[in-house]
C-alpha cells in the first residue's frame, strides 16, 4: 500500500501494534511456562491478562476508523521474540533463564512503548483525542509493566543470576 498521508500511515501502525500484540499472546505463555521465579511467572500473566485487553482496544480503536486490525505482520516483534525462544532453547540455569526472560521481556515492552507512543501522537494530531487517550493508557500499562520487571530483576532475579 502507498502511503500518503499520515492517516494512512497512522492506520498501518495501528495494524502493526496489533500484530505485535497477537504474537505475544502466542509467546506469553511459552514465557510463563519457562520462567522458574514465582514473581515473574505472575508478572508474564498479569501482562498476557493486559495483553488481551491492548488487542481489543486496538480493534476499537481500528472500528471507529473503519479499518481492519489484520492484513500486516510485525516482523520487528517478530525478530524480538524469536530472541526469546531461541534462549529457552539454549537451556540455560533456571536463574539466568529468568534473567535472560526479562531481558527479553523488556525488549518487548520498549519495542510497544514506541509504537503507542507514536500512534497516541498521531492520534492527537488527527484529531483522534479518545483514540489518544486509549492509547495513552496502554502506554502506561506497558511503562508500567518495564519498571515492574526492572524491580523484579533488580531486587532478586539478577542476584539469584550471580
Amino acid at each position: 500500500m502507498e502511503m500518503e498521508t499520515l492517516q494512512e500511515l497512522y492506520v498501518e501502525e495501528l495494524k502493526d501494534l496489533w500484530s505485535a500484540e497477537k504474537q505475544i499472546l502466542t509467546a506469553l505463555p511459552r514465557m510463563i511456562k519457562a520462567a522458574t521465579h514465582p514473581k515473574l511467572k505472575k508478572a508474564f500473566a498479569k501482562h498476557e491478562k493486559q495483553t488481551r485487553v491492548h488487542v481489543a482496544r486496538l480493534e476499537r480503536i481500528c472500528k471507529e476508523l473503519g479499518e481492519s486490525p489484520r492484513g500486516k505482520k510485525c516482523v520487528g516483534m517478530e525478530g524480538l521474540l524469536e530472541e526469546g525462544k531461541d534462549l529457552i532453547k539454549e537451556k540455560p540455569e533456571p536463574e539466568v533463564l529468568d534473567a535472560g526472560l526479562i531481558s527479553a521481556a523488556q525488549h518487548v515492552e520498549h519495542y510497544e512503548m514506541a509504537g503507542y507512543g507514536t500512534v497516541r501522537t498521531w492520534a492527537r494530531t488527527l484529531g483522534y483525542e479518545r483514540q489518544a487517550e486509549l492509547l495513552q493508557t496502554t502506554l502506561d500499562e506497558e511503562q508500567q509493566t518495564d519498571l515492574d520487571l526492572t524491580a523484579l530483576a533488580v531486587s532478586s532475579v539478577n542476584i539469584e543470576a550471580e
